[in-house]
């Protein structure tokens, strides 16, 4: 068993710092590489691209950026863990397998988990009395299951566990917890059990940690951000895992960023609702237990956690067509611009008015002014310049299209000083909106498939 395990952070997102993997790769010793590119929204984003294309439905900017470092990774027995396979996870281990040989690399076992895409199987999993219901409002996903887009369940860290014991290198997922992708190689490597609690608390807070990559070294830090060094080089977090649950939280030398408490604390806040129960598949995690303390420059260590049983039903992630948006933006500038802006916006809405279009919300911001905290943040004075943002929702396409041939009249119909029509007409998008159901665990079981040169 090895004295400890270096886990990295790769991506907190798609879209992410492309950068980072090869710096985490090579700028220090890791044992393994984890690259988070799954939320909510990118579910139906993906299976949108799987409807006009099978061969795609995942992260693609993934394929050359593993490319990119696998060489590397092998040379140095690191092990790549991603969510990246989205809703087509044998495509992307098919692509990945293809960059491989166009490299000439030999050997590579590539693990794959699905079973989480459960999109086809929703009314059969209905007529097996599983109502779906919101867990916000209750109600029963038949009001909305014929506008579904998407519906993954949120498998944890097992199935991954059971891809690393057949031997893979690389380990592709659809809808994994963010949290089970660095919690994996702590079980893997020490041989927890299912029921190791405190351990596998640890684990998942570690994980809470990295997700989100450079957020936990200094990125969009909100304490004293103006003393964090070297930002255009920063750090991704690394995890040091121990056996007995132990966890320290750092970054390889000389790169920028900043890891300390308080960068930490702030991550550990970041989308939690009720601290003492953050549920994952495989346990309820206390995070009210947490102690942190310093463990030299740049490392922060944590323990005392606790955990307790995990509950018997996983997370249901499903998204459904929820009608249409368009967002359109004019700039007024100095004399009056906010002035100006306000009478643009009366004006616009009159003539909506008038010719009876019907939205659910229109909703105008003043960027500049108070785009982010409305009214709580105080008045520039003077606005020598103001973005007026309207933008309009509704369930009928006809009038979030009318909506956008209403905005460029303004600028020869309405208050002076104008500029900024950027785009042209705002053409309406499809609203997809979330809804976040239970399952229970014996209803669905991961699948886990191995392919290899």
């Amino acid at each position: 068993m090895k004295e400890q395990i270096r886990i990295a952070s790769g991506q907190g997102f798609w879209g992410d710092l492309l950068t980072a993997p090869r710096v985490q790769v090579t700028q220090g010793p890791i044992d393994y590489l984890v690259m988070d590119y799954l939320a909510e929204v990118t579910m139906s984003i993906m299976q949108k691209q799987k409807r006009r294309n099978p061969a795609l439905g995942y992260a693609k900017d993934m394929i050359p950026l593993i490319e990119d470092i696998l060489p590397d990774c092998l040379e140095r027995k690191v092990k790549i863990i991603t969510n990246g396979g989205g809703v087509n996870p044998h495509a992307c281990a098919g692509a990945i397998l293809d960059s491989a040989r166009k490299i000439g690399i030999k050997k590579l076992i590539v693990g794959i988990v699905t079973g989480d895409d459960i999109l086809t199987r929703i009314d059969e999993l209905r007529s097996d009395g599983n109502a779906f219901r919101n867990m916000e409002t209750g109600e029963d996903v038949a009001t909305i299951a014929d506008r579904l887009s998407s519906a993954n369940v949120y498998f944890g860290a097992f199935p991954i566990v059971e891809a690393l014991r057949r031997g893979a290198d690389i380990v592709i997922t659809g809808r994994t917890t963010d949290t089970g992708l660095t919690l994996a190689p702590m079980i893997y490597e020490y041989d927890w059990k299912e029921d190791d609690w405190d351990k596998l608390a640890a684990g998942t807070i570690a994980g809470h940690i990295m997700e989100c990559g450079g957020q936990a070294t200094g990125g969009n830090f909100s304490a004293d951000w103006k003393m964090v060094p070297g930002l255009e080089n920063i750090g991704f977090p690394i995890t040091e895992a121990y056996p007995d649950g132990t966890i320290v939280i750092t970054k390889h030398e000389g790169t920028g960023g900043l890891v300390s408490r308080q960068t930490v604390k702030e991550q550990l806040l970041y989308e939690i609702g009720n601290p003492n129960k953050y549920i994952t598949p495989e346990v309820i995690a206390d995070f009210t237990t947490i102690q942190l303390s310093d463990d030299g420059p740049g490392r922060v260590k944590m323990t005392g956690v606790k955990g307790r049983p995990r509950t018997d039903t996983y997370k249901v992630s499903m998204s459904f067509a929820d009608g249409y948006t368009a967002v359109s933006t004019l700039t007024y500038t100095w004399p009056d611009a906010l002035e100006k802006a306000k009478a643009a916006d009366r004006i616009l809405r009159e003539r909506l008015k008038n010719l009876g279009l019907e939205f659910e919300e229109i909703r105008t911001e003043y960027v500049g002014v108070n785009a982010c905290h409305d009214h709580l943040a105080a008045m520039p004075n003077p606005v020598n310049e103001v973005v007026l943002r309207v933008g309009v929702r509704g369930k009928h396409y006809e009038s979030v299209e009318r909506f956008g041939k209403e905005i460029a009249p303004l600028i020869l119909t309405g208050p002076p000083s104008v500029t900024g029509f950027a785009g042209g007409r705002p053409k309406p998008s499809e609203v997809i909106a979330f809804w976040p159901a239970l399952i229970p665990k014996d209803a669905v079981e991961p699948s886990i498939t191995i392919e290899q040169l």
